[in-house]
Parts: structure tokens; sequence; C-alpha cells
């Protein structure tokens, strides 16, 4: 493998590790924890709520020192300290310990995004390619958290859980560190050739404003619609699909002694598929963002949303199943659109930072989603909630709308056509 492959392979195994390592725990708390310690799962999750705050609010502070310092070096610190924490925190005692571990893990878990994007952005041409495979192996990560911890805790105990990812985050930091050592030299070379540039134009600085703005906007709310499929798709498919359910599981025998725990085993399963190959729409949305450029390919995105979730409201079993495939290719293909166009348009020496707002808008919606969620649902069910989501869509229409059809850069010298 030339260094090239190797890098991108690098910075790819970082997204899949950042995602496992911030949900190691739901699968630890879950499973063992509560019984280990005689403390509620309810009362465990109180302490992993302040990790994901340093999840998102950490990223700006990682995004500056990247920017400032180093990104390839940022990449070190990050495989190598999550490492560290993850094995620390696998000796935890009490709660208190291990939500302290949680939060360091969760401080330097808010490096990857705004890093690791900014690099994979600034280093190969195919941008749009480039993050959505990026994309796909967090992706990876999300899914095999609870596979892989599920393991460890069988076969080693759930203290492995945290401490074998760690060791394994440590080397390939060290591996990240040899193959990076003269990438860490060049960073210092731009930043001095950022510090020579002269200021930009005034055009290109009014364009790149009304893009931040459309990006930070399509943002906020593609976030909701991706925290409220992918949060309540498993409790919607138990509404609307227990007539197809119950009918699979009667046509797979021996899938559970009892037909109740069939159908919810049908369910889940169901959910897992659309999940899996949803997630594949970013690689076809990566590869039309290098040929048709952001603005089609979100109008597109966004019309796939509105159609889909205005469809879902009343839907059942067979019919609903596909319609909910067709809005969650929508939720998961708009995912790449968004670090692409900060990618080509921000500046080298800014871009990291940019990135690490863009995150904290979005990990902060993301959290804030779930009350919006609990409150639709608890008064009036889940079909003014697709309605919500559908004038979500329409809002982030109004604003792709709004979007220049060439995307300005750092060297443009005048705003781009219209």
């Amino acid at each position: 493998m030339d260094r090239d492959k190797a890098y991108f392979l690098l910075l790819n195994i970082g997204h899949f590790l950042d995602h496992l390592f911030t949900l190691v725990f739901a699968s630890v708390a879950a499973l063992v924890l509560y019984r280990e310690w005689n403390v509620s799962y309810a009362e465990l999750l109180a302490y992993a709520t302040p990790g994901f705050f340093a999840f998102g609010l950490f990223s700006v502070p990682a995004g500056w020192i990247a920017d400032k310092w180093s990104k390839d070096g940022m990449m070190c610190v990050f495989f190598i300290c999550i490492g560290l924490a993850s094995i620390a925190t696998g000796f935890a005692q009490t709660p208190l310990q291990i939500g302290i571990g949680l939060f360091v893990i969760g401080m330097f878990a808010a490096i990857y995004h705004p890093v690791g994007l900014a690099i994979v952005t600034m280093k190969w041409k195919n941008t749009g390619m480039r993050i959505a495979v990026n994309g796909v192996w967090g992706n990876l990560g999300v899914a095999a958290a609870a596979l892989i911890t599920g393991y460890l805790i069988d076969f080693a105990g759930w203290r492995m859980a945290f401490i074998l990812p760690g060791a394994f985050s440590i080397a390939m930091g060290f591996l990240y560190m040899a193959l990076r050592r003269e990438g860490i030299r060049a960073d210092q070379e731009a930043k001095k050739d950022a510090v020579a540039a002269g200021p930009v134009s005034k055009p290109y600085r009014s364009a790149i404003i009304r893009v931040a703005i459309i990006v930070f906007v399509t943002a906020a709310v593609g976030s909701i619609i991706f925290q409220s499929t992918t949060f309540a798709l498993p409790k919607i498919f138990d509404e609307r699909l227990q007539g197809l359910a119950v009918h699979l599981s009667g046509l797979l025998e021996g899938l559970s002694k009892g037909k109740e725990d069939g159908v919810a085993t049908v369910i889940g399963s169901l959910a897992f598929v659309v999940f899996a190959v949803a997630s594949l729409a970013q690689v076809v949305v990566g590869s039309m963002l290098d040929k048709y450029g952001p603005r089609n390919v979100y109008m597109v995105v966004a019309a796939i949303q509105i159609v889909f979730f205005a469809l879902m409201p009343g839907l059942t079993d067979g019919i609903a199943l596909a319609v909910a495939f067709g809005f969650m290719l929508g939720a998961f293909g708009q995912i790449p659109i968004n670090d692409y166009m900060i990618g080509k348009t921000a500046s080298g020496a800014y871009r990291a930072r940019i990135y690490g707002v863009r995150y904290v808008v979005s990990f902060t919606v993301l959290a804030a989603s779930l009350p919006m969620i609990a409150f639709v649902y608890n008064n009036w069910g889940f079909d003014p909630l697709f309605w919500i989501l559908a004038v979500a869509g329409i809002v982030i229409m109004c604003a792709v709308l709004n979007l220049p059809r060439e995307l300005p850069t750092p060297d443009s010298e005048t705003a781009p056509a219209e």
C-alpha cells in the first residue's frame, strides 16, 4: 500500500474509532454495569451526558489549535489521547470515575470531525467521494460499537471493551505519526504562507459569508431530520410494521421461542437493514457532488425528504417500510453535502475552525431534538412529526435555492456567477 492510500485509510479508521469510543458505554451500561454496580440504567446515562456535551463543545478549540499548529499533529493527539482516556476509563471503580473518563473521551473525540474532515477536503481532488467514503467508515463505527462491545463483555469483561480499543487506537496513533512526520512540518510552512497572503477580495468575502449562513442553517435543520429519523425509526417500525413483522416471523420458523420475541427481532432486523442500505446513499451523493455540484444535489435530496415525509402519515406495513426507506435515503444522503461545501469554500487557514463551528451547531441541535420528538409523540403520535420533518425539508430546499451555482473558492478573485 502506498503512503497516500495508507494516509486515507488511517483517517477512515480514525472516524470509525471516533464513533465507536463514544458508544462503548451505551452497551456497557445497558448490559452489565447496572447489575454489577447496582445502579439503574437511567442513572448511568446521566454520567454519559457530559461526554456527549464535550463531543460537541470542544470541536471549536480543536479546530482552532489545528489551524494554528498542525492538523496532522492534532490527529496524532486524537489517536493517542483518546486511546489513553479509554484505557483509563476501563479501570474506573465508581460511576463518577467513569463519568470523568467519558468526559475526557468526549473531549478528545471532538478533535476528529473538524480536523479529520479538513484534511480529507484539503488533500484530495475528488472531495465528494472521499467525504462519502469517510462518512461510511463513521457509520460502521456506530454499527460496530454494540457488536464489538457485546463480544468483549461476553468473552473478556466490560473493562476490556474500553482497554482493547484504546490500545488499538494508540497503535494507530504511532503509525499515523510515523507516516505523517513530514506533514506536520508542512503544516508549519502552510501557516507561514497563509500569514503572508494578502486580504481576500470583498466579492469573495461576501460570497463565502452567504454560503456559510446557508451551510449552518441547513446543518441545523438537517440535524433535526437526522436525529428524528435515526432515533425514532425502531419505534416507528414497532407501531407501523406489526402486521408485516408477524407475517415474516411466522415464515422464519425457529427465529425465537416466542412469537412476540420473534416479532421484535424482525422489527429490529428491518430497522438495521434500512439503516445499513440507506447509509450507502452517502457514496452515491459523494460521486454526484463531484459531477453536478452541491446546489443541484442538495435540491434533489431535499425533494426526496419532502416527498417521502409527506407520504408517511397513516401508512402501515409494506408500503410504510418502502416509504421509510425513501426518507432514510434522504436523511443519510444529506450528511456529506455540508462538509463538501465547507471543504471547497473555506480557506485552509480557517477550515478546521469552520468545521468545528459546524459540528457544535449540529451536535447541539441533535441533543435538542430528543425533547421535541418526545413532546410531539406523547401528545399527537408520529404523524405530526412526519409533517414537521416535511416542513424541515422545505426549509432546506428554500435555503439551498439561495446557493450560488458555483461555490466560491479560496483563490477566487470575484464572486461566482449566479
